[in-house]
C-alpha cells in the first residue's frame, strides 16, 4: 500500500509543496523553505503551534508542528503560520 500525495499550502507565504501521508510537518516545511519556529521539539513550549485546515473552509485545528505529521486521507492541507516575535 503506497502513501498518497498531499498538497500542503503554507500561508501567509502562499507556498505549496507535495508531501506524503505520515511525513513530519517540520520536514515538509523545511523542504518548502518555510520556517516554523521550534523550541523544545516535544510540544511543551508551544513555539511551533500552527493552524491547519484539512478541507477548504473547514474550522482550522490547532496543532504543534513538532509532533504532527501529514494526515492520511486528505488531498490538501492548508497550514496557517504564526509569527511570534519571542521565538
Amino acid at each position: 500500500m503506497s502513501s498518497m500525495a498531499v498538497q500542503v499550502r503554507f500561508l501567509p507565504e502562499d507556498i505549496t509543496v507535495t508531501a506524503t501521508e505520515g511525513e513530519p510537518l517540520l520536514q515538509v516545511a523545511a523542504r518548502a523553505g518555510v520556517v516554523i519556529p521550534t523550541g523544545c521539539l516535544m510540544g511543551s513550549c508551544h513555539a511551533c503551534v500552527v493552524d491547519w485546515e484539512t478541507q477548504p473552509g473547514a474550522e482550522p485545528e490547532v496543532v504543534r508542528a513538532c509532533l504532527s505529521a501529514i494526515p492520511a486521507g486528505e488531498a490538501t492541507l492548508t497550514i496557517h503560520l504564526y509569527h511570534d516575535p519571542t521565538w
